[in-house]
């Protein structure tokens, strides 16, 4: 039976053919190589969003970030969080910043090029966050369009990056909203356990009220299951009941729980080149495919 909490979600309908039945008991489509990009910029701004911690939303950023990367995307990877998660997922040492996505928002002589920084991974950079952003959320409160602040800073990155993907906090605060202001679509990363499920509800309301009022353009891209163990009953439930809840907008793509994801953390590089074989790093690969082929346009 489905949710009535989660009966509103948007259908996405796949149009590439379709195979075996793939983890989320729906025929998996064979997403194909996306064509080559002939000019970079016009970027579609990504929010990877979801208010409880610890559902693999940094992780999530990192590797689809990296993966599109591979595929001849320029990427932008913005840490919107102030425990700069994003930032030493990719080496950086938080307490060693100059400059940070906190300067570029509240001081008007900073710009992009100021305080990006490269990754390691060719096509992907970084804008770095660390404990300072903390303090903009208070001192935004007495901003004029203070949602619109990440947006503004932001407009030169999208003439130039063809994706720019937001790490968001686990709150629904205001640099949340920030995110969601600035943002074309929204991916929601979900660990396949039940308390996680129950929580999208007020996510859903949240989202609803940004493109109601502040940016109609947002859309839920995809709800992505994460930390999926396919061996357990209570993981195979969970997953059935998102696919009842959200329908097509669930990916196809479903991240399993590896090890492999903690070990590139500690190394501070992607799946996709710390173990470029495994089944995380093809996963990840896999969504990117999958995300290209949602998109009008990339």
């Amino acid at each position: 039976m489905t949710d009535p909490l989660f009966d509103t979600a948007p259908a996405v309908t796949p149009t590439v053919p379709v195979g075996d039945l793939g983890p989320t008991g729906r025929p998996m489509p064979a997403f194909p190589e996306p064509p080559p990009v002939t000019h970079h910029g016009g970027a579609r701004v990504v929010a990877m969003c979801n208010q409880k911690g610890g559902v693999g939303k940094t992780t999530t950023a990192i590797n689809l970030g990296a993966a599109l990367a591979e595929l001849g995307r320029t990427v932008l990877l913005v840490d919107f969080d102030p425990q700069g998660s994003l930032s030493v997922g990719l080496g950086l040492n938080p307490h060693e910043m100059e400059l940070s996505v906190y300067n570029l928002l509240m001081e008007p002589d900073v710009t992009i090029d100021d305080v990006v920084v490269e990754t390691g991974v060719p096509g992907m950079d970084l804008l770095p966050s660390n404990i300072d952003l903390s303090a903009a959320e208070v001192q935004l409160v007495h901003e004029v369009a203070r949602e619109q602040t990440l947006s503004r800073v932001l407009a030169p990155a999208v003439e130039r990056y063809d994706v720019i993907i937001i790490d968001c906090q686990p709150s629904l605060g205001l640099l949340t909203v920030n995110a969601l202001t600035a943002a074309d679509g929204v991916i929601v990363p979900l660990e396949c356990e039940y308390f996680a499920l129950r929580g999208v509800a007020l996510l859903k309301t949240t989202i609803d009220k940004v493109a109601q009022r502040l940016n109609p353009r947002l859309v839920i891209d995809g709800v992505l299951g994460t930390m999926y163990d396919g061996r357990t009953l209570h993981g195979r439930e969970v997953m059935e009941r998102l696919v009842q809840a959200w329908g097509d907008t669930v990916f196809h793509t479903v991240i399993r729980r590896t090890v492999k994801f903690s070990d590139s953390t500690v190394a501070g590089e992607p799946i996709t080149s710390y173990a470029s074989k495994s089944t995380g790093a093809d996963s990840y690969r896999q969504l990117a495919r999958e995300v290209l082929a949602r998109w009008p346009g990339a």
